[in-house]
């Protein structure tokens, strides 16, 4: 959540309920789950999507996002619903790797708030960060602006982690700076967090100035990782997640749940729970996708975890 948003958007009692959904692409070795909660906020503004194929690509490429909206939730349910099919658009039926693919990435994010602006009334207020995820047989591309975040385990840790875009970050400021903007209280004009996002036109207007070198820019940092035999499963969150755990907690999290065969979309469920225990006040939304280095179900681990609860009950039984 970037905009400035006070207690009076709370409410009295968390939602806590969820609909988790999964997927498996067995031929390329994926699988997927995804889940979303309101938590405390009045609103839900969080949006997600996930293919784990595309039309007119071979098999293989799978694409996944997480949208965080501030001000309202149609920029991120906008993104969730015509984000994919810019990224197809630029792609075309044979991207070269990696270079094309990045490229191609970063001029999908600029057209769709190139669209969305086209659309928006004049003067409303309303945005959204982004966190995308495309997979092809070779690579892992990484896309995003703002703060909802991705992470990669390698090899049972953490190998790679997107970084938020804060308007004091050297290359934000300079940009925010050289539009002729200001940045108080750490927030772009004295007001939002993030200075990357789909959407928040007011601040798209420095006349003379490409949307790329605008105050705020949709145009997304992209990684491109080389795929490897230990990779593991990526976790795209929106930050009310992040707010409540370490990138390394939520990969050791994880990990731990497929180790005990946990279900990916019942793994975003736990995870999402665990999150709101933790104090997390934000929408929350989660995706993991495993690859097939990702942990399995495992006799140890699961013994280990059922000796656990044992002692659990019996302690808490003797307490009544």
């Amino acid at each position: 959540m970037a905009g400035a948003d006070g207690p009076q958007s709370l409410l009295a009692a968390p939602r806590c309920s969820q609909r988790p959904h999964g997927g498996v692409a067995a031929s390329w070795g994926l699988r997927f789950g995804a889940s979303a909660a309101q938590g405390w906020r009045a609103h839900m503004e969080d949006a997600h999507c996930a293919w784990l194929s595309l039309p007119g690509l071979p098999p293989g490429w799978a694409f996944f996002a997480v949208l965080d909206g501030h001000g309202g939730a149609r920029v991120a349910r906008f993104g969730a619903r015509h984000l994919p099919g810019h990224v197809l658009e630029e792609l075309g039926p044979a991207p070269s790797e990696p270079e094309g693919v990045s490229q191609a990435l970063r001029r999908a994010f600029l057209n769709a708030d190139e669209r969305l602006r086209s659309l928006w009334p004049h003067g409303e207020p309303g945005g959204s960060t982004a966190v995308v995820l495309l997979v092809s047989p070779r690579f892992l591309y990484l896309a995003h602006c703002g703060d909802s975040r991705a992470v990669l385990s390698r090899a049972g840790a953490l190998a790679f982690s997107t970084e938020d875009h804060r308007p004091l970050r050297p290359r934000e400021r300079e940009r925010i700076y050289n539009a002729g903007g200001t940045i108080r209280r750490r927030r772009v004009e004295g007001s939002l967090a993030v200075s990357r996002a789909l959407g928040d036109f007011a601040y798209k207007g420095a006349p003379g100035r490409p949307p790329e070198l605008q105050l705020i820019s949709a145009e997304p940092e992209v990684a491109a990782l080389a795929r490897q035999t230990e990779d593991e499963f990526v976790l795209l969150a929106s930050d009310g997640v992040w707010d409540a755990m370490s990138g390394a907690a939520l990969v050791g999290l994880v990990a731990s749940r497929l180790s005990l065969g946990l279900a990916p979309e019942l793994l975003c469920a736990q995870l999402l729970d665990t999150c709101l225990c933790k104090g997390s006040l934000d929408n929350m939304t989660c995706i993991v996708v495993c690859f097939p280095g990702a942990p399995s179900a495992n006799e140890e681990a699961i013994r280990r975890e059922l000796e656990l609860d044992t002692a659990l009950g019996r302690r808490v039984a003797g307490e009544h």
